[in-house]
């Protein structure tokens, strides 16, 4: 008969108290004050360097943990305090990821340029030190529409990312970070539990976090994902409203629920590995993501007023490109998520 895989969505056998959460808190804590400290070291905001970079991912993963622990185990964890600090660290994790997220968005949609034209392989791009990188793709091989969408991405987007450089450094320089990083170096030694939080079992709240998966997983189409490629992506493309696309909402959802049961996993079953589903699923996800993102990223440069038609007809190809990409992201999603079954005798 068929059972469900007892690894990674089921919580463990043994009881798991609340002092694992504080110890889970601190470790995170800890690292973001690290992170933090070689953020500045290497520049901060305005560095370029990997160094720079891997401590902004660094605060980014450690701000991401104890805000989504704070959220599935708030039961445990002082009221006032926790939702204080909560939305402070969804706000520095957001801010920080947008500079790296519109950097992205440009990579992906011109190397789907090159791509699409039957051109070369892509160029590298030139980084500016200190600032935003500079497109530096040949578009000679590319038709005069493609060329100048890209031309036109290559602008909006590099604002785009210019901006949110700016925002970062204003962040990292405001008392509201400042107050963050208070709270954070006091939770790295002092974790405000409730009085019964020590001794009670986490394994109910990480498992209302996995129901709340399940049940989101259970709503998305995926009898419809199971097939590759079937256009449902493109219903609403033509649509003049610039606002996300409809479709993509539920899927993005799960990706932030299946976030959550990761990180509510790694307090109950600390030091193992992601399992291998849960991996394939999120990164499918975040392939959605980007994807969506790219999408109408091409979408709102085709809405730029006095655009040649040419221009406006690569930038179309290329929307529909991106969303095709998404149904792929779904369709990968799907087949990772019932690898789930297993036979048993």
């Amino acid at each position: 008969m068929a059972q469900r895989h007892l690894d990674p969505m089921d919580p463990p056998a043994e009881v798991v108290r609340g002092d694992a959460l504080a110890g889970y808190l601190r470790t995170h804590a800890t690292e973001f004050l690290r992170a933090l400290r070689l953020h500045r070291e290497t520049g901060g905001a305005t560095g370029s360097g990997e160094e720079s970079v891997d401590a902004a991912r660094a605060l980014r993963r450690s701000a991401r943990r104890i805000s989504g622990s704070l959220h599935t185990y708030r039961p445990l964890l002082d009221p006032a305090w926790s939702e204080s600090i909560r939305p402070e660290l969804a706000w520095l994790s957001g801010t920080l990821a947008l500079e790296h997220a519109y950097e992205a968005r440009l990579e992906r949609l011109l190397q789907a340029l090159h791509r699409l034209s039957g051109a070369a392989a892509f160029p590298e791009q030139v980084t500016v030190p200190g600032g935003p990188a500079a497109a530096g793709p040949e578009r000679g091989n590319l038709t005069v529409g493609a060329a100048k969408a890209g031309a036109l991405l290559d602008r909006q987007l590099t604002l785009a990312r210019t901006r949110a450089h700016s925002t970062a450094l204003q962040a990292l320089g405001s008392s509201r970070f400042h107050a963050v990083a208070d709270k954070v170096a006091v939770l790295a030694s002092e974790v405000p539990l409730t009085p019964a939080a020590p001794t009670t079992d986490l394994r109910p709240l990480a498992g209302a976090a996995r129901e709340r998966l399940a049940d989101a997983v259970t709503a998305l189409p995926l009898l419809t994902a199971g097939h590759p490629y079937n256009a449902e992506a493109l219903i609403h493309g033509l649509s003049p409203d610039p606002s996300p696309h409809p479709q993509d909402g539920p899927w993005h959802q799960v990706r932030l629920l299946l976030r959550l049961h990761r990180y509510a996993r790694e307090v109950l079953v600390p030091e193992t590995p992601v399992d291998v589903r849960l991996l394939t699923a999120g990164q499918a996800l975040n392939r959605h993501r980007d994807a969506s993102e790219a999408a109408a990223a091409a979408a709102q440069a085709a809405r730029t007023p006095r655009i040649a038609p040419a221009t406006a007809y690569a930038l179309g190809v290329l929307h529909a490109d991106q969303r095709h990409e998404v149904e792929a992201a779904r369709f990968a999603f799907q087949r990772a998520w019932q690898r789930e079954a297993v036979e048993v005798v």
